[in-house]
């Protein structure tokens, strides 16, 4: 039965030592016949030489016995011209020539030599004349001519069989060295097994980077780029895990106080107090909501870009948005330096972001006068004037859900957030409280590097 593929339908997949066999075998075989056809040309031409030469030797030897030969019969008389050379003594050393004179006429010719062998301009030198190479000298000191002829059936032979000797040893070779190259290629690709298996073992549960060691450089690569994928998927599961964590931690509270507020309402016939609380504890679930977007976004590192950053512009438009609130306004004071503030490197909206959490926290817990400040040479400062926190709260409030205060929400999540956009920034949180020379007051400080 016919083996058909239907469209979409994927190729019998190939394993990659045979795909590398086929091909070097491929390679080589070409290579060693391009190799071939050199040597042979090259022997061709060193065939054609020798003979040549050869021919060239034995007619200037032969010139001198059938000059003489001609000089004998014309002394014993008139000689019958074309005269018969005298056979040689081995028939198989036969030598094919002719004597003739400057106007063409056969004075001497060998008995084999066949009339129509002979048929090339008489010119001193080589030519060839059907399956004849005739190579014709003329006496240096009579006006006579040699001609002597060699077959050239006797070189292609000897073309053939240099050809042959060559290309059986190619035949007879390739099949072992396909054998040889199938097995070094396994071989070789082993360590390319080892790397897809410890793939395949891979869950979603388990993303631990791939170890194996003694990989080839160009299989490190792909161990690399596989660890570096396990690395994000891994992080990427972490963000949603703490997403997922950061929410039935601080949605659970403000999510009961809104049923319970509501249930009250509904029990006491809507009364507005009743409703306002209600719209209170969504308007903090709201927040809350806001935040942990803010911390997943921060966290996943997702659409973070690197530019240059103008700061004083950065800390205005922030102040801008707070001063937008009537009540704020008079809380909020922005300061920046006069010398010039060298750009630094960053994402515009991370920072931002960072810089709000900053200022609401600031505003929230300190219930008094908050300063919004740069710095030089590339320092975001929000510092406020309320009672601070002691030295072991400050070693500990980084911490996702870290509160010290029971009537406001706490700092919490804000400074989390702030933490993880600096540390996706590489640069320093620095946090101080109470302020040098007072009892209280609050300090944070984002360092980021200049611009290169």
């Amino acid at each position: 039965m016919a083996w058909f593929r239907t469209p979409g339908q994927r190729a019998p997949s190939q394993s990659l030592a045979s795909h590398l066999t086929r091909t070097l075998v491929i390679w080589v075989g070409s290579a060693w016949l391009l190799g071939v056809l050199g040597v042979v040309w090259y022997v061709d031409s060193e065939i054609n030489h020798n003979f040549d030469s050869e021919l060239a030797e034995v007619s200037h030897r032969l010139f001198d016995i059938a000059a003489g030969d001609l000089d004998d019969a014309q002394r014993l008389g008139e000689p019958q011209y074309p005269l018969l050379a005298t056979p040689p003594m081995f028939k198989e050393d036969a030598v094919i020539f002719q004597v003739v004179n400057d106007q063409g006429r056969v004075l001497m010719r060998s008995e084999e030599a066949p009339v129509s062998s002979f048929d090339v301009p008489l010119v001193p030198g080589f030519a060839d004349a059907g399956a004849w190479r005739i190579y014709t000298v003329k006496h240096p000191s009579r006006e006579l001519y040699l001609q002597l002829a060699d077959p050239l059936e006797e070189r292609r032979t000897t073309l053939n069989r240099t050809l042959l000797g060559l290309i059986i040893p190619l035949a007879a070779v390739l099949p072992l060295l396909g054998l040889l190259l199938r097995s070094i290629a396994r071989n070789e690709l082993r360590p390319l097994q080892w790397l897809a298996g410890q793939i395949a073992q891979r869950s979603g549960t388990d993303l631990r980077p791939i170890t194996l060691p003694g990989l080839p450089q160009e299989l490190e690569s792909v161990s690399d780029g596989v660890n570096n994928l396990l690395a994000r998927l891994s992080q990427a599961l972490d963000v949603e895990r703490a997403l997922a964590a950061n929410a039935a931690h601080e949605l659970r509270t403000p999510l009961t106080a809104a049923r319970l507020r509501l249930q009250t309402a509904l029990d006491h016939e809507l009364r507005r107090v009743d409703v306002q609380a209600a719209l209170d504890a969504l308007q903090v679930l709201s927040h809350r909501t806001e935040k942990l977007l803010q911390l997943s976004r921060a966290e996943s590192g997702a659409s973070f870009t690197r530019n240059r950053l103008d700061l004083v512009q950065l800390t205005a438009d922030v102040a801008q948005e707070f001063w937008r609130d009537d009540q704020i306004q008079p809380r909020l004071d922005l300061r920046v330096p006069d010398e010039h503030i060298p750009p630094a490197m960053g994402d515009l909206d991370s920072l931002a972001i960072a810089l709000r959490n900053l200022v609401e926290n600031a505003l929230r817990y300190s219930g008094g006068h908050v300063v919004l400040e740069v710095r030089a040479p590339c320092t975001l400062v929000v510092r406020d004037n309320g009672r601070g926190v002691t030295p072991a709260q400050l070693a500990t409030l980084q911490g996702r859900h870290v509160r010290h205060s029971s009537d406001v929400a706490g700092y919490g999540l804000g400074l989390s957030i702030v933490n993880t956009i600096v540390t996706k920034h590489a640069a320093q949180l620095e946090l101080e409280s109470p302020l040098p020379g007072q009892a209280g007051g609050f300090e944070a400080r984002i360092v980021l590097r200049p611009a290169e």
